[in-house]
């Protein structure tokens, strides 16, 4: 009982601050469609409220009814798609609104008593829900397409001491799956044979192969053992793949899942890495494959072990390290003793929302993580995160598209 108040203080404060929002954007519906000789509420005034007052009902069945056990199902999923989906478009008619009151405030000292522009009003509320629906465009394509338009993103990055059998070397990397989220089999063959057309030496997937249990995966066994690769299949785990955000009855029920999903990734063919690393021999000569269990900063799990995992790594290998969380990076990976030549991480997704296009790419997450998509690092000490490959939560993508990646190693 002690923490379920704090838990309703949480929501109903964050309940009282979205109608407030709701409210707010429902002033430019109004102003732009009035009729003031009408003494009758307009239609809109039904169509909104009606369906925000269903939205509502809809997210508190869905946070009261969750399974706790099991994570968010489709119900809870849906009606978190759909409170996002109309909340840009309702902040954007917001601002406007804001930046007319504003006009307005400094203005008044400057104008004659009562006067006021109605039409001026009414012409901006007109042009804020134009605006307004170009982001609601772009969330629902991303809803029903932009999540299954896989991206082939190559990056070559070039050491010095790279050895030369190794020269050209290419690894595909995948990164979270949230394979839970995903419904239909042949969207995700359709990734899955993407990845396989650049025939890579290596295959590497970072982390995050469920959203919550790892049940989700049982059923997509046979579909991701399709992932092809000429020298083998490594894996590590994610933040979501230990289910540290279920309620469990005993902490062996919690040990027996991540157990189950290591074993699942097995019958894929995958070689999971634990806090360890293995060979990757060619013509006489080698690499380090190191992979670490999660690692993020702030309150995420820090289950990886970076010195247990380099502990058999040869000094002045080369060492290709797989990290899920790239705040690991930044946090230890750089600073550590052995040089750790190139990490491979995941985790941001680019918040699945953003812009890219040629000379200009921005996302939200990046005021949490510096390094959230793409290349980043100089010398001898490089990172890679992926955009991933997969949804939670919001279902959709924006801007921010599913990504493969095909990293080539070059010695120069």
């Amino acid at each position: 009982m002690t923490q379920i108040f704090p838990f309703l203080f949480r929501f109903f404060l964050i309940f009282g601050l979205v109608f407030l929002i709701d409210y707010y954007a429902y002033q430019a519906i109004k102003t732009a469609f009035v009729k003031v000789d009408s003494p009758q509420r307009p239609l809109h005034f039904y169509i909104y409220w009606g369906f925000h007052i269903l939205l509502y009902i809809w997210v508190l069945v869905g946070v009261f009814t969750m399974d706790r056990s099991f994570g968010p199902g489709r119900f809870q999923e849906w009606a978190m798609t759909v409170a996002i989906v109309t909340l840009l478009p309702k902040i954007i008619l917001i601002l406007f609104l804001l930046g007319e009151d504003l006009f307005r405030a400094i203005s008044a000292p400057f104008q004659k008593p009562h006067a006021h522009l109605p039409e001026r009003r009414t012409f901006l509320s007109q042009l804020a829900i134009g605006v307004a629906s170009l982001p609601l465009a772009a969330n629902l394509y991303g809803i029903f397409k932009g999540k299954y338009d896989f991206q082939i993103h190559k990056a070559t990055f070039s050491f010095p001491d790279l050895p030369e059998a190794f020269d050209g070397f290419t690894i595909t990397q995948i990164s979270d799956l949230h394979i839970g989220s995903f419904e239909d089999h042949a969207v995700v063959e359709k990734g899955i044979n993407m990845a396989n057309s650049l025939n890579s030496d290596l295959m590497v997937f970072t982390g995050d192969m469920v959203n919550h249990h790892s049940d989700e995966a049982k059923p997509w066994i046979e579909t991701l053992g399709k992932f092809t690769s000429k020298t083998g299949k490594f894996s590590i785990l994610g933040n979501h793949d230990y289910g540290d955000y279920l309620v469990w009855n005993s902490l062996e029920e919690k040990q027996q899942n991540i157990t189950d999903l290591l074993q699942y990734q097995r019958q894929m063919g995958f070689r999971p890495l634990l806090n360890e690393s293995i060979k990757i021999e060619r013509n006489g000569q080698f690499i380090r494959l190191v992979g670490v269990e999660n690692w993020g900063a702030g309150g995420f799990s820090k289950y990886g072990d970076l010195s247990k995992a380099m502990e058999q790594v040869e000094d002045g290998a080369f060492t290709v390290l797989l990290s899920h969380d790239p705040s690991h990076f930044s946090e230890q990976v750089q600073h550590f003793p052995m040089n750790i030549h190139l990490t491979l991480s995941g985790h941001t997704h680019g918040m699945q929302y953003g812009i890219e296009i040629p000379g200009l790419r921005w996302s939200p997450v990046k005021f949490r993580y510096p390094t959230w998509a793409g290349a980043y690092g100089s010398g001898s000490r490089k990172i890679y995160v992926n955009r991933g490959f997969g949804f939670i939560g919001f279902r959709g993508r924006v801007g921010i598209w599913p990504e493969i990646t095909q990293i080539t190693l070059r010695r120069g």
